[in-house]
C-alpha cells in the first residue's frame, strides 16, 4: 500500500472565495440581453412541446427567434468595437 502524500495548497487556490470576479461580472452583464432572450425563447418552445402550433404561437415563435439573434449581433458588434475591430 502506497502513502497518500499531500500537497500544499497554491497560492491561487487558496484566493479563490467561490465568487465571481469583477470582469466576470461584468461578461456575464454584457451577456445578459442575449441570456433573457434565449430563456424567453426556451419558454415558448417548451410551451408549444405538448400542444399543436397555432399561428399565434408560429409568430410568437418567429419574434423570439428573431430577438435572440438580434441579441447575438448587438453583442458581437459590441465586443468586436472594444476589442478594436471593425463592426
Amino acid at each position: 500500500m502506497k502513502p497518500i502524500i499531500t500537497l500544499p495548497a497554491s497560492s491561487a487556490a487558496l484566493a479563490f472565495d467561490g465568487e465571481p470576479s469583477d470582469a466576470e461580472l461584468d461578461a456575464i452583464e454584457t451577456e445578459m440581453p442575449l441570456i433573457e432572450a434565449e430563456v424567453d425563447l426556451l419558454d415558448v418552445e417548451i410551451t408549444l412541446l405538448d400542444r399543436p402550433v397555432t399561428v399565434l404561437d408560429a409568430q410568437r415563435l418567429r419574434r423570439h427567434r428573431r430577438r435572440v439573434l438580434a441579441a447575438r449581433r448587438d453583442l458581437t458588434n459590441r465586443t468586436a468595437v472594444q476589442s478594436g475591430g471593425v463592426a
